[in-house]
């Protein structure tokens, strides 16, 4: 998980320097970010299973291609900017509702 943080901030950083507008991509990557330390913090308390963690690491992986994608020819449209936008929403509330349900004990019946 650390080194999928480390690879968040580098890509902040890789676009601040192609030079694509900063206010756009800095915010959704930022969200991104702040959406993968969620999901590490959740795997760290144990409010998140593996089984849990891994469905959310798989939704944040396409929210990043289609971030990539949508950034490919270095705009990013209002359509582009509103899809990532309801991507990243339900993401966030995936993230939330699986680190606040019960969790069952192994061998708990």
């Amino acid at each position: 998980m650390k080194i999928r943080l480390a690879l968040g901030a580098a890509t902040v950083l890789l676009l601040g320097i192609l030079g694509l507008p900063h206010a756009e991509a800095g915010q959704i990557t930022n969200r991104e970010a702040r959406q993968q330390s969620r999901i590490a913090g959740g795997i760290e308390s144990g409010e998140l299973t593996a089984r849990e963690a891994t469905r959310l690491e798989r939704q944040q992986t396409k929210i990043e291609a289609d971030r990539k994608k949508a950034l490919a020819d270095g705009n990013l449209s209002p359509q582009e900017r509103a899809k990532l936008t309801r991507e990243q929403n339900r993401a966030s509330r995936r993230i939330y509702r699986q680190k606040h349900d019960v969790q069952k004990q192994p061998g708990a019946k």
